[in-house]
């Protein structure tokens, strides 16, 4: 762990929102905007947060992202809330990945066209809110079934709540798709 963080409590999100970013590494040079809360700092200068808002700016990819992180965050392994929403990302980046204390991650209004590309989420143990809505993959037949099928432990999916119904029918989706993927596996072999 690095700076003093073992006994601060994380202070506000560290919002980056709106600032025209088109490269990870340029919030470097951007100043937080201030909320109600300020973002607290280390005494080496980098912020105490465990929350980050890149929304609304002009990112089509995520390169640099864990050194920036790294360079402005005490300590960006506890990072637990990242707002991607609003961007031009096309892929759902490993790198988010890596972040396994990540428990909220808001990737609607994008440009995702692929809904394989969730299944790089399922590693994530603590993800209880995901947002995907406005991304092309929105259309997909299945969309919310696929979803709750590879990411189970969600609790909200484009801040709706995941209900009974939501998971049965995920169970339902995955048994049946399950089989056709292996029909269509031997067909092929």
């Amino acid at each position: 762990m690095s700076g003093n963080t073992r006994n601060s409590a994380p202070g506000a999100p560290v919002d980056l929102s709106f600032k025209c970013i088109n490269l990870v590494a340029d919030a470097m040079l951007e100043e937080p905007r201030m909320g109600l809360k300020p973002v607290k700092r280390c005494k080496d200068g980098k912020l105490l947060s465990q929350a980050l808002r890149l929304n609304n700016n002009i990112l089509t990819d995520l390169q640099g992202f864990g050194e920036t992180m790294e360079k402005l965050l005490s300590d960006s392994s506890q990072l637990s809330w990242i707002d991607l929403s609003f961007n031009d990302l096309s892929t759902i980046d490993p790198v988010l990945t890596t972040y396994l204390q990540l428990s909220v991650l808001n990737l609607h209004g994008n440009s995702i066209r692929q809904l394989s590309e969730v299944d790089k989420l399922a590693c994530l143990p603590n993800l209880k809110s995901l947002t995907l809505h406005g991304n092309p993959i929105e259309t997909e037949k299945g969309y919310r079934s696929y979803i709750l099928s590879v990411l189970p432990q969600l609790k909200s999916l484009d801040f709706s709540g995941v209900t009974k119904q939501d998971r049965v029918m995920a169970d339902v989706w995955r048994r049946t798709n399950g089989k056709q993927k292996r029909a269509k596996r031997i067909k092929e072999e």
